[in-house]
This record gives structure tokens, C-alpha cells and sequence, in this order.
């Protein structure tokens, strides 16, 4: 409803406060229902409200012929035709702007207001209904017909009509804060009860087109029972108001009364002699009479002791200040592991944890070796660099394990603010320390070992650079001294030992990758899987399922069978999928009592692991001129590749297929310009190459190739090609080439020579400075295959193409 006090208060507009009441009594009224009204009457037409019969309201009157409407009504008969406006926007209304049907009002009293603005007290007497605008200038005339009020078809529905609404009346009344108590009394005393409906409905804050359909309702029953609708939806909301003031309402109640009772309680703690906060910062003093602490870091500490005991325990920064030297409390200074110096037990458990990678563990040993020889050493701080699944993050366990110290993981991954580095200011709400001290702290010792996984992975971004806050972190000569923004004190990271572990070191900044030990780990040769799986993967899946080792076998054949057929990868983490598979398989034999062989055989992974997903690569020897087999290096492990070269007549056009990236065109282009340059050495007459169109086509063309590795393998198909020779059989090679026929050296040997085994060659061509590479690799591998180191071309050829 609107705010009845607000409209009484409207109505108090003359000097000497005569009171105009909101309903007129039916005594006072000039013209009853049925009395004839004028034929014609000033139209004055009104914004935002309508006029009700019986209903007094005040109208400021601004506009010129809404003026000139009122005094000429107020000097004539004192009569006006009210009609309401359809939009208010429109300040110069028309005959068609404004509805059909209002209400007759007597002018009470026309105020002269300070402001100069006119504003008149209506009281409205009958509806009337506009049968046609016969002026619009200087002001609104128009023809009118009276419209009176109808008679209840049902008398007994209307009258439980207007009880229920004088009963949602008084409900609403109570609801409303603003709506004074004494209202409900007003109610009671109108006795007619079309002016009842209308008194509400003028009050209702309702839409001005809601009211005027309330107007000109002729059948009364219909009037009272869209005016009930409208009170429900008023209800409603007051009913939806009063409930979330009386819960905002209880929820300050119960902070004050928290806080009356805290501040009692503090009251009385006094009395009694008792401090809480006081109790708690004793108990960290205690706590840091224990810690090995240097003069510069306990001085920092009291200062701050003697800081908070001065500060009001009820504001916010105490609490930061107290997690603060919580903090300080909690990280190990000075707190050291023994390290375990059984040189002989370290390597047992690194072997017995993992299988191979020499290099990591031949560096930690070295490392232990200093340490116990010298007694104090600055910790090493290696980078693992390789392929995924190899394990270089769980090798970081590993050395903890195996050296007797705490481990600690800080994924890098995706990091891309400096402050997860070195932490927020602790004045900021929230500030923690950073990952590293929060993993220090967590720890609960100086030295841990540390591994820093995917460094190769930090983000940068306006937020700043992580990498950057990692160099003084990864310093041998800065992380005796690292700075943490929110600790502000500086901190020994010398006795940590930081392991950082990649895939790549492209995407690591030169400067962080110079102050890095950067150990190689290479993918694993079938070999090694093979022993991987029977020494860790097999037990490990067995557990996992519920398995004994007399319920499941897998020989030596099947594993190498998977691996080959079912993986491609250069670590194992694809494997161990594969073997899951197959414990699943058994596990569920075994769980519903169904017969199967306890030894898998080779013939049963199809049912098991379903169709072969790798096409095995085995050389096939065609005996065609102009074939060449080469070896290339993928991210899981080397492959054989076969280079194809054909000619057919034509004008000298090099052609280059497989989907090759620029280098390897490039190693193409070089090996024909050599083959030109040495054509009567090698008995090619010249004069061909002009009529000769070259086709050079690596076969399996949706997969991208590049790299300068292929030179020596295209130069030997090429010059096959055009010499109608066939190559040696069984002989794979990789090597670079220049124009001047030097055969240069290329990485990924190990992979390249394991893949070559795996593909039946027997022998291998290889720049002379790749032997001190074969000479890292198994003999046990590799056993069986014949090594050639060249350092020319014609080296090359010669093994090739004479038989």
C-alpha cells in the first residue's frame, strides 16, 4: 500500500491546517449516484495516479491549460472531469491519449504554493464516461455521461467479498511499518462499500492501468474480487519483507549479544587474573626458546613479541601477526636429517627402485662421497631432462629414501605468479608465505630433497615471471641467503637438495638453465621395459588386483609382445595400463571361479588386450635401385625410415613427398648438388641430370619429418637410382651431410641403433664421432650388429654399392 501518513500529511497544504479527510462523507456530497450531471465539463488530465469517487487527493497543476481548466471549473461550477493519461511521457495529452472513463471531482480548495506551482484538492464524486472531446484549446472540454456505480448481482458473495478484503486490509496494515495503526479505524467507518473499494485500491502501489481496469469495472462482484487478487500479491510481499528484515533483524541481535558476552568474559578474565592471549604468546616464547636460532632472527622475533603484546587483541592485524610468528615457529631452522652415508646401501636402494638410469644415480653417490669425506658440501641442484614415464619424478623419492631425508614435490606446472615463489607481504589480508617455505615448513627439516616438477612448464604473465624468482632459488652462491616477502628474513635453501625435472629445455630461460646440472634420461629400450615390468610394474599390478604370484605368469615373450604391439612410448607408464589389463582379466577369473592358464600366453592378448594397436616396423628387403633404409629419433624412441627415390624423364625437377619439414628438404637439395658435383666420380653421366625428373618420397606421409639425420640415407638412394643399383641389404645408417661429402654427427643414437635391432638390420652406418655414443649403450643390447664409422661419402657408398 502506499504510505497512508504521507498521504494524510499531503493533505495538510493550507496556512491554518484545516484537515481534509482522504474519503468524503456521503452527508457532504453535492451530487449523489444518479443525480444529473452537466452535458459538458473542463477535462483535466492527470499523470501517474487516478481519481476514485469518494477519494480526496491533491494534484500539483503545472501545465498551461491543466491551469486554465481548474480556475475556470473552480470560478464556475467547481466541477472537473478527471481522466488519467495512458503514457506519461506525453505533457501536451490529446482526446486519444487519454482513457475513456473517470471520475467527476469537486475542486475543495485551489493552494497557490511558494514555488508558484498550483495545487489542487480533489474530491471525486461519480464516474462519468467521455463521449467526445468537443475543445482541446485553450484547455480539454469534453461531452461526458455519467457511468453509475452497479448493483451486486449476488449480495451474499459480495459481502464475503469485502470482508475478506477488509480482512487482507488490517493484515497488510499490521505488515507495514510506514502505515499508521489508526487506518484499520478509518476503514471500519465507511459504510459504502464501493467506496471502500475504491479507498483501497487508491492506496494499493499498484500500476496506474491496474487501477483504471478497477475503474471501469461495471459489475461490482468482479470489481472486489480483482481488487483481492492484487491485495494477495501485496501480502505476499509484505509477508516476504517482514521475514528477511526479522532474520537480519535476529542476526544482529546475535552479533551484539556476542559481543557483549566476549567483552564480559573478557571482564572477567581479568578479575580472575586471567589473559588468553596473553597464554598463547607464552606458549610460542616457549616454543622459541627451543629453536637454533641466529642472533639476527631471534632479535627480529622479540621485536615482533613485544609488537603484538601491544596491540588490541579485537583488531584485525593481530591475527596476521600471530600466524606470522606462528610461521617463524614452525619452519626448521637449522634443523638438519642425518644423512645416510652407507655409499654401498644408497645404490642398493636406488637399483632396487629403479632400473637403470646410471647417470642420476652415479651423481647422487658422488655427491654422498663429498659429503662424507668433507663433512659439509653446498647441495647439487640437477635438471632431469626426458620424455615423460621415465621416471624422473619418482627417482626424486627415491634419492630421499635412499639418503634418509625428507622429500618435498612442488609442481610447476601451469605457475604464474612470483609471488607462489616468493610470497605476498604479509600488510596484504590473506598473505601466506611462498611454495617454497610453506613446503620447507611442511618438511620439518633444512635439508630436504626437493624435487621442482615440470620447470619446464612456468608460465609468464603480468602477474610476473616465476622463472625469474627461481634463479636465486636455484643458485649455489644466492639460496644460502633467499628472501621471502612475507617472512622478511632470509633463509639457508644451500643444504636443500633441488631436483628439477623436464621434458624439454627449449622453454627453459638460458639464465635458470645455466645454474642447473642437466642429466639426459633417455627412453627405456625394450630391453629394459622388459626388466622394468618383471622387476617393478608385474609385482606391483599384482598387489594392486589382489593377485599371488602363483595365480598369474607372464613370461618374457608376452611382456616383450606388449610392449612391441600394445605401447609406444618411451617411458612406461603405457605399459603399466597394459599389464592392468591383463591383471583385470585374471583377476576376474579367478573371482568367478572360472578355469584359465595361469601363464599367459602370447595367442590370448587379443581376447585380453584386444587387436594390436603398433604395425611392428621390420625391414622388408625389396632388391629395388634407389631404396635406402635410414634411422630417425620420436619423442617414444627411435624408428627405421625408408627413403624412396625414382626418375623418369623430364627437365630436372626435384619433387619431395612425405609431409617433410625444411630441413630435411634442404638435406635432399644438398645431396643431389653433391651427386652433380661428384657425377663422373661416381660414373653418372651429367648430361642426365638434365633430363632426368628426381622424385624423393619418405612413405607414411600423414606423419611430419624433419631434421638434417636422413642426408647420408638420401644421398646413397639418390645416387642408387641414378647408378640402377640396388643397396646392400640389412643396412641402416644416419648421419648429416655437406656439399663437400663430410659425413657430420646426429643425436638420439641409442634409440636410433635400438630401433634398428628391433627391425632385424645387421649392420649400421654412423659418423665416426657418434662411437663414443654406442659405446654407453648395453653390449647386451646391441649384440649381434655390425658398427661402420665413417667420416666421407664416399665411405658411405662404397659399403653400399659395392658388392
Amino acid at each position: 500500500m502506499k504510505n497512508l501518513e504521507d498521504l494524510f500529511l499531503q493533505q495538510k497544504l493550507d496556512d491554518d491546517g484545516d484537515f481534509m479527510p482522504m474519503l468524503s462523507l456521503e452527508e457532504e456530497m453535492e451530487i449523489e449516484d444518479g443525480t444529473p450531471l452537466p452535458e459538458s465539463l473542463p477535462i483535466l488530465a492527470v499523470k501517474n495516479t487516478v481519481l476514485f469517487p469518494g477519494v480526496v487527493i491533491p494534484i500539483t497543476v503545472g501545465r498551461d491549460k491543466s491551469i486554465k481548466a481548474i480556475n475556470t471549473a473552480f470560478n464556475d461550477q467547481k466541477l472537473v472531469a478527471v481522466l488519467s493519461q495512458k503514457e506519461t511521457k506525453i505533457e501536451d495529452p490529446k482526446d486519444q491519449d487519454l482513457f475513456r472513463v473517470g471520475t467527476v471531482a469537486r475542486i475543495v480548495r485551489l493552494l497557490k504554493m511558494p514555488d508558484g506551482s498550483t495545487t489542487a484538492i480533489l474530491q471525486g464524486r461519480q464516474r462519468f464516461h467521455l463521449e467526445e472531446m468537443i475543445s482541446e484549446d485553450p484547455f480539454m472540454v469534453g461531452r461526458i455521461r455519467a457511468f453509475p456505480e452497479g448493483v451486486p448481482q449476488n449480495p451474499l458473495e459480495f459481502e464475503a467479498l469485502t470482508s475478506t478484503i477488509m480482512d487482507k486490509a488490517k493484515q497488510i496494515i499490521e505488515l507495514s511499518p510506514q502505515i499508521p495503526s489508526e487506518a484499520i479505524v478509518l476503514l471500519k467507518n465507511i459504510d459504502n462499500r464501493s467506496n471502500l473499494l475504491y479507498f483501497i485500491t487508491s492506496n494499493l502501489g499498484i500500476k496506474v492501468k491496474a487501477k483504471q481496469n478497477i475503474l471501469e469495472e461495471a459489475d461490482i462482484n468482479e470489481k472486489a474480487k480483482v481488487l483481492l487478487q492484487h491485495m494477495d500479491a501485496e501480502l505476499q510481499l509484505l509477508e516476504l519483507k517482514d521475514q528477511i528484515e526479522a532474520k537480519v533483524r535476529t542476526d544482529i541481535e546475535k552479533q551484539q549479544r556476542d559481543y557483549f558476552l566476549n567483552q564480559q568474559l573478557k571482564t572477567i578474565q581479568e578479575e580472575l587474573g586471567q589473559n588468553p592471549q596473553e597464554e598463547e604468546i607464552q606458549k610460542i616464547v616457549k616454543r622459541a626458546q627451543k629453536k637454533k636460532w641466529s642472533n639476527k632472527v631471534r632479535d627480529h622475533f622479540e621485536k615482533e613479541i613485544q609488537r603484538i603484546r601491544r596491540m588490541n587483541p579485537q583488531v584485525a592485524e593481530y591475527s596476521i601477526m600471530l600466524n606470522y610468528l606462528e610461521v617463524m615457529i614452525d619452519l626448521p631452522w637449522e634443523d638438519f636429517t642425518k644423512d645416510n652415508f652407507d655409499l654401498k646401501k644408497v645404490r642398493q636402494v636406488l637399483d632396487k627402485d629403479h632400473y637403470g638410469l646410471e647417470k642420476v644415480k652415479d651423481r647422487i653417490l658422488e655427491h654422498l662421497a663429498v659429503l662424507k669425506l668433507k663433512g659439509d658440501m653446498k647441495a647439487p641442484i640437477l635438471c632431469l631432462v626426458g620424455p615423460p614415464g621415465v621416471g624422473k619424478t619418482s627417482l626424486g623419492k627415491s634419492i630421499a629414501k635412499a639418503l634418509n631425508r625428507n622429500f618435498i614435490r612442488m609442481s610447476l606446472g601451469g605457475l604464474h605468479d612470483e609471488a607462489e615463489i616468493r610470497g605476498h607481504r604479509k600488510t596484504y589480508i590473506g598473505a601466506m608465505p611462498g611454495r617454497i617455505v610453506q613446503s620447507l615448513r611442511k618438511a620439518g627439516s633444512s635439508n630436504p630433497v626437493f624435487i621442482l616438477d615440470e620447470i619446464d612448464k612456468v608460465g609468464k604473465d603480468f602477474r610476473g615471471d616465476p622463472s625469474s624468482a627461481l634463479l636465486e632459488v636455484l643458485d649455489p652462491e644466492q639460496n644460502s641467503t633467499f628472501y621471502d616477502n612475507y617472512l622478511e628474513l632470509e633463509y639457508d635453501l644451500s643444504k636443500v637438495m633441488f631436483i628439477a625435472t623436464a621434458n624439454s629445455l627449449t622453454t627453459i630461460q638460458p639464465a635458470l638453465l645455466d645454474r642447473m646440472e642437466i642429466i639426459d634420461i633417455s627412453g627405456y629400450s625394450t630391453e629394459e621395459k622388459v626388466e622394468i615390468a618383471k622387476r617393478h610394474l608385474i609385482p606391483k599390478q599384482r598387489e594392486d588386483h589382489g593377485l599371488k604370484a602363483s595365480q598369474v605368469k607372464l613370461s618374457e615373450a608376452v611382456i616383450k609382445k606388449i610392449i612391441m604391439e600394445y605401447t609406444r612410448e618411451s617411458g612406461v607408464r603405457s605399459l603399466n595400463r597394459q599389464l592392468a589389463g591383463v591383471m583385470r582379466n585374471v583377476a576376474k577369473n579367478v573371482a568367478m571361479e572360472e578355469e584359465y592358464n595361469v601363464s599367459v600366453k602370447a595367442e590370448e592378448l587379443k581376447n585380453i588386450l584386444g587387436p594390436t594397436k603398433i604395425s611392428k616396423d621390420m625391414y622388408q628387403d625389396s632388391g629395388i635401385p634407389g631404396v635406402a633404409v635410414g634411422l630417425a629419433w620420436t619423442s617414444v624412441g627411435g624408428e627405421i625410415l625408408f627413403i624412396e627415390s625414382s626418375l623418369s624423364k623430364g627437365s630436372g625437377k626435384l619433387t619431395l613427398t612425405g609431409n617433410l619439414g625444411d630441413v630435411m628438404k634442404e638435406s635432399a637439395s644438398t645431396a643431389l648438388s653433391y651427386i652433380k658435383s661428384n657425377a663422373e666420380e661416381l660414373g653418372i653421366d651429367p648430361a642426365s641430370f638434365k633430363e632426368t625428373d628426381i622424385h624423393v618420397h619418405v612413405p607414411e606421409g600423414a606423419i611430419p619429418k624433419d631434421g638434417p639425420s636422413a642426408g647420408i640415407t638420401m644421398l646413397t638412394a639418390l645416387t642408387s637410382a641414378f647408378l640402377h643399383k640396388a643397396v646392400k641389404p640389412y643396412v641402416a645408417m644416419t648421419g648429416e651431410i655437406t656439399l663437400r661429402g663430410k659425413v657430420l654427427p646426429v643425436g638420439g643414437i641409442k634409440e636410433k641403433i635400438l630401433a634398428a635391432k628391433r627391425a632385424g638390420m645387421k649392420e649400421i652406418i654412423l659418423c665416426e664421432e657418434n662411437e663414443k655414443h654406442v659405446d654407453e649403450i648395453n653390449p647386451e643390447y646391441i649384440k649381434g650388429l655390425k658398427f661402420h664409422y665413417v667420416n666421407r661419402m664416399q665411405e658411405v657408398l662404397k659399403i653400399m654399392l659395392e658388392k
